[in-house]
C-alpha cells in the first residue's frame, strides 16, 4: 500500500492523525508554527489524499486498527529511531491516535484529542443515537449506486454553493473561518470515492477504544468546541473524567474545523502542554 507523508521541521515528533474525508491541509497552521522546534509528521490514509486511490471499497480494509497500524509504517519507514511520537487527532483521527496507543505504544510519547471522540462515533454523531441506524441505510444506497454516485454528488461538493451551505449550516463558524482554508476540504471531498468515504465512516462507529482509557498512561489534552455540530461536548468531557490528569481546552465560538478556525489559540494551548509535560527541547 503507497502511504502519502510529508515531514517538516526537527526536533520531537509531532504526528498529526486526519479526520475522515480530511487530507493534511488542515495542519498547515500547526505546522508553521512548531516546525523550528519540532519534527512534523502528516500523512494521508488509504483512499486519501495523495496515499493510493482506486480501492475497492466493498474490500478495503479502512479499519481505525488498519490506520493505526499505517501509522506505525509510517513513522518506522520516514523516521526510523525516531522513539514515541506526540500523536495529535483531529475526529477520526482521536481515535487512530488511541489504537495507534494501544497497539504500538513504543510510539506514543503523549497524546491530544482534537474534535473527536474514543469510539462509537455515530451513536454520538450530533448527539443523535440513531444515526449510526441512518449511515449504514446511505451507505447501503451509496453502495448499491457503484460507481455513479460519485458523478452525482461531486459537482454538488464543487460548486461554490457548498461554501455557502457549509456557513449557513454553521458546519463552520462563518467569521472566524476563511474560504480559502475550507475550500481544499471540499475539493478533496469531492475528489475521493463516496463509497471509500463511506466504509470508512462506518469504521470509525465499528470502532471502541472507550475500554482504553482508564488505563492510559501518557499525558493526555482534549480539545473540545462549542459549537462542534459533529461531536456533543459531553464526549470530550467524559474522556477528560475518565482519564486520570487529562486536561481540557474548550474553544468558544468554535465549530468541527476549530483548527483552522483558531490555530493561535489552540497552539498557544499546546506550547503550554508541550512545557509542562516535558514534551518539548528545553532548549
Amino acid at each position: 500500500m503507497a502511504l502519502h507523508y510529508n515531514i517538516v521541521g526537527q526536533g520531537p515528533v509531532i504526528a498529526c492523525c486526519n479526520g475522515v474525508g480530511v487530507g493534511t491541509f488542515f495542519w498547515k497552521y500547526l505546522a508553521e508554527h512548531f516546525r523550528d522546534r519540532f519534527t512534523i509528521v502528516m500523512w494521508d490514509y488509504r483512499g486519501h489524499g495523495r496515499s493510493r486511490r482506486g480501492l475497492d471499497p466493498a474490500t478495503a480494509d479502512l479499519s481505525i486498527r488498519r490506520h493505526a497500524d499505517d501509522l506505525a509504517h509510517v513513522l518506522e519507514q520516514g523516521l526510523p529511531g525516531c522513539g514515541p511520537a506526540i500523536l495529535i487527532g483531529h475526529s477520526m483521527g482521536c481515535q487512530v491516535a488511541l489504537e495507534t496507543r494501544r497497539r504500538h505504544p513504543h510510539h506514543c510519547a503523549a497524546l491530544v484529542l482534537a474534535l473527536g471522540t474514543a469510539g462509537r462515533t455515530l451513536h454520538t454523531f450530533m448527539d443523535f443515537e440513531p444515526s449510526w441506524m441512518i449511515f449504514r441505510v446511505v451507505r447501503h444506497l451509496v453502495m448499491g449506486a457503484g460507481p455513479s454516485v460519485n458523478q452525482a454528488v461531486r459537482p454538488a461538493l464543487e460548486s461554490p454553493l457548498a461554501w455557502w451551505v457549509t456557513t449557513r449550516l454553521s458546519l463552520v463558524d462563518p467569521v472566524y473561518t476563511r474560504r480559502e482554508d475550507m475550500v481544499p476540504y471540499l475539493e478533496h471531498l469531492a475528489s475521493i470515492d463516496l463509497r471509500v468515504f463511506a466504509q470508512a465512516v462506518v469504521s470509525c462507529d465499528e470502532h471502541d477504544a472507550w475500554d482504553l482509557l482508564p488505563e492510559l498512561d501518557r499525558p493526555l489534552l482534549v480539545i473540545a468546541a462549542e459549537n462542534d455540530k459533529f461531536t456533543p461536548f459531553w464526549c470530550s468531557k467524559k474522556i477528560v473524567d475518565t482519564v486520570e490528569g487529562a486536561e481540557l481546552l474548550m474553544l468558544a465560538d468554535a465549530s468541527h474545523a476549530a483548527l483552522i478556525e483558531q490555530p493561535e489559540t489552540i497552539n498557544h494551548r499546546l506550547e503550554r502542554f508541550f512545557r509542562e509535560r516535558g514534551l518539548a527541547d528545553n532548549d
